[in-house]
């Protein structure tokens, strides 16, 4: 009998493990013990099923791992948070090309064109030969700031140099003309040329076209030749269609207030010397401007539409029973002469009735006043005969009152471009004003977001009834607000400010968007007036 050692009997034993095949492995306790648990796990969630191969199966599924499996829940959070964002930019992006479709359908190309040029395709590319430098301009600048002296200094040098080159006669001129708020740019004019004669300097004639003065008082003017026009837009055109004037002279053109003024196209083929000024500039008017304009030079003090800052605006809740009776105590914070505007002709009239029984010496003037009414209550008001005016928004705008130091709002406008118009009758010339406006539950949420942005952009005091307003566009704007300020450029193509994606490109306002502009809506309510008419729109005439 033969022994093995111990060594061959652990070789055979591997090799009989070799071909054994009901071989079993070893299997870990903890494994086992897992398996058993999920065993029982599965048959706890799977009670009717019946086959355990399809058990295991599913358990096996349930259990495969996802794509974030291996991501903390932080930053499983965070990703689902950046998707968010990434669908709110979308919509935000939806927003701005609705918006900009808006801003296409109403933007006006080449108004100060003629139909001349229009047909035979005339484009200027260089500017007017003149002695001087002959650019096209835009000018931005706050109310106060001295507009007027800007754009009608540079005219009378002009007249001035072509009188003395070739003197007018009879039914010639005008050689330039300024659009606006016409009686105090006239008498501003009307004071340098009697310095130039003075001088020994040919003597320029002006010639003033605002309605309620009659012309026949002027015909001397026109018949010894006009070197400048200052005229509101409905006289203008109504003296243009009586052949009373020609434009073939005309080689200089001024809109001032231009948002307001370039509605009106002129007839003539030829090249003038364009200047664009206003207080409020928004976009639709400044792409009017580079595509009417020729290589024009842009200046630009401060965001358009912005408030001046020289103005201390103070904004109060007053209810509207109690407004009147609140103005006495208002008008005690700074001495006269106090200016309050008023949205309508029955209020203004109501207010007047109201501080002259109280024994405040008062004037007033509405669009229902005769031209002779208003010219009386402006000439009193400035020799400081009368301590307060009261008044419409026609005189919010272009009227210069130097001394004024305090502005009443007795309601709040319906354009927040009215607004900046009106608080900017003080502040003027460096000096510091007041303006107090009243507001309550009548006035629009969006001209109450307009006024809580322009008081924040000012640095001025916020009232808890604004700050407490829901602002819509906060998720849509991110609180962007991309403007350029004193900006000088000579390039045609540089934006005169940078769009402002927090305001409408429409108006200007801050608080609200262009899909919802109260100034777009009344403009196409105004429209489809007008067509239901038959087309026959208002011109106005009066100067206030």
């Amino acid at each position: 009998m033969t022994t093995s050692s111990p060594r061959e009997n652990k070789v055979e034993d591997s090799l009989d493990m070799e071909f054994d095949e009901e071989y079993v492995p070893y299997v870990p306790i903890k494994r086992r013990r897992e398996e058993k648990f999920q065993k029982l796990l599965s048959q706890r969630r799977f009670p009717n099923q019946q086959n355990a191969g399809e058990i295991d199966e599913e358990v096996e599924d349930s259990h495969k791992a996802g794509p974030k499996a291996n991501a903390s829940l932080i930053d499983q959070a965070v990703e689902v948070k950046k998707q968010k964002m990434l669908e709110a930019k979308t919509d935000a992006e939806k927003k701005l090309e609705e918006e900009k479709a808006i801003m296409q359908a109403v933007s006006q190309r080449k108004l100060l064109a003629s139909d001349r040029e229009l047909a035979k395709g005339i484009i200027y590319t260089d500017s007017m030969t003149t002695t001087l430098a002959g650019r096209d301009m835009i000018g931005i600048a706050f109310t106060g700031s001295g507009k007027t002296l800007a754009f009608s200094l540079p005219l009378v040098m002009f007249a001035l140099e072509e009188e003395c080159k070739l003197p007018l006669i009879r039914g010639e001129g005008p050689i330039g003309m300024i659009r606006e708020l016409a009686r105090q740019t006239l008498e501003s004019i009307s004071t340098m040329t009697e310095y130039l004669m003075r001088d020994g300097f040919p003597k320029l004639r002006c010639l003033l076209c605002i309605g309620g003065i009659s012309m026949s008082d002027q015909w001397h003017t026109i018949s010894e030749g006009i070197h400048i026009v200052v005229a509101t837009p409905g006289r203008l055109i109504d003296m243009l269609e009586k052949k009373k004037f020609n434009l073939d002279m005309c080689k200089f053109l001024c809109l001032d207030e231009a948002d307001r003024m370039i509605d009106m196209g002129f007839e003539d083929d030829k090249q003038r010397q364009t200047l664009l000024y206003s207080a409020t500039m928004p976009k639709k008017i400044q792409d009017f401007a580079r595509s009417a304009l020729v290589r024009p030079v842009i200046v630009n003090v401060g965001r358009a539409g912005a408030a001046n800052l020289d103005v201390i605006q103070e904004v109060e809740y007053v209810k509207q029973e109690t407004k009147i009776m609140y103005l006495l105590e208002c008008l005690q914070k700074t001495p006269p002469p106090v200016l309050i505007f008023a949205e309508n002709k029955n209020d203004v009239d109501d207010i007047h009735e109201y501080l002259l029984v109280k024994g405040v010496e008062a004037v007033a003037i509405h669009g229902g006043k005769s031209q002779e009414e208003r010219e009386f209550a402006i000439r009193s008001f400035k020799e400081y005969k009368k301590d307060v005016l009261v008044a419409s928004d026609v005189a919010s705008k272009g009227l210069d009152f130097p001394d004024i130091q305090h502005v009443i709002n007795y309601d709040m406008p319906k354009e927040i471009e009215n607004y900046v118009h009106r608080i900017g009758r003080t502040g003027r010339s460096g000096r510091t004003g007041v303006a107090t406006t009243f507001i309550n539950m009548n006035c629009s949420e969006q001209i109450l977001l307009d006024l809580k942005h322009l008081l924040k952009e000012a640095k001025q005091r916020v009232p808890p009834v604004l700050e407490a307003l829901e602002d819509p566009l906060k998720d849509l704007t991110g609180g962007t607000n991309n403007v350029k300020t004193f900006g000088v450029t000579n390039d045609k193509h540089t934006n005169i400010t940078n769009l402002n994606p927090k305001g409408c490109t429409f108006c200007g306002g801050l608080g609200h968007r262009i899909s919802v502009c109260p100034k777009l809506d009344a403009q196409r309510r105004q429209q489809i007036g007008s067509i239901s008419r038959g087309g026959a729109g208002e011109r106005g005439g009066g100067e206030y």
